[in-house]
Formats: structure tokens, C-alpha cells, sequence
């Protein structure tokens, strides 16, 4: 069963279950696949392949990172625990991130092998993205890249 079904099939379970939180979560993970979809100028109706709804997902926890951050700067916890939770949610659906440690040895290792040009770190930084999509944040990526490669 693909991810995009695997939520809907949620969202219902959620709604039977009366879990308000997960509810408008997957909800509005719904709608931003729809969006989605008609971006890719597809049907609203059609389904969204794994690798794209795990990009929703991520932009999802993201933009739920700002908001904490947000919030907590301005003194409002009660707001930035809502959307924690929201985030603990949508973390469910997505592959395991890398720890810092992991990331930094990837580099190290591709370092190793490749032997790249001081001056191209940010085309470095790139491939790896590339490598390592999904499974970590490009934040994490570049604090180890700028530690590993000082």
C-alpha cells in the first residue's frame, strides 16, 4: 500500500477513534498532497507517489520546526506544544533520520573517496543531499560538513 493511501486509510481510522489532533493533521496532509498533485499539474484525484509524499511530509515537519521556534521566542509554549504534537504525528510517516554522528561519518567517507576541491562545498553539499534524501535535514548536513571539513 503506498504512503498517500496509507494516510487516508488513517485519517478514517482517526476519525472513528475520535483523535481530533491526528485527525487535522492527516487532514491537512491530504490537502497539501492535493496541492501537490494540481502543482504537478496532475488530477486532484490521482495519487501521489511515495518519494513525493515523503517531500510534503518533510516540508510539513519543517515548516512545524519554524512555528516552534516562533513560538517559543514568543513566549508561547501552549502554541508551540500543539504543534510538537502535530509534528511527533507527521514524524511517524517519515524513513529514520540520521544522528549527527552518522551523517558525519557519510561525509567523511565520501570525502575519502571523492577527494573534492575545498572550493566546491557547496556542490559537495549538494551530492550529498542528493545521497542522503529524506533521511536527514540539510541543517544537519551542513553543521557536519562544516565541522568534518573545518
Amino acid at each position: 500500500m503506498s504512503l498517500h493511501q496509507d494516510i487516508k486509510v488513517q485519517m478514517v481510522e482517526a476519525m472513528k477513534a475520535r483523535e481530533a489532533t491526528k485527525l487535522s493533521v492527516l487532514r491537512g496532509l491530504m490537502a497539501s498532497f492535493t496541492n501537490e498533485l494540481v502543482a504537478k499539474k496532475r488530477k486532484p484525484d490521482e495519487e501521489l507517489g511515495d518519494e513525493d509524499a515523503l517531500s510534503v511530509i518533510s516540508r510539513a515537519v519543517k515548516q512545524r520546526k519554524d512555528s516552534i521556534e516562533q513560538f517559543e521566542k514568543g513566549n508561547r509554549q501552549d502554541l508551540a506544544d500543539v504543534e510538537k504534537a502535530e509534528m511527533a504525528i507527521l514524524e511517524t510517516y517519515l524513513p529514520a533520520q540520521m544522528s549527527q554522528e552518522e551523517v558525519e561519518s557519510f561525509i567523511n567517507d565520501k570525502i575519502t573517496k571523492e577527494n573534492p576541491e575545498k572550493d566546491k562545498k557547496n556542490q559537495f553539499m549538494g551530492l550529498v543531499m542528493k545521497e542522503l534524501k529524506g533521511r536527514t535535514d540539510g541543517s544537519v548536513v551542513k553543521e557536519a560538513l562544516d565541522k568534518v571539513w573545518g
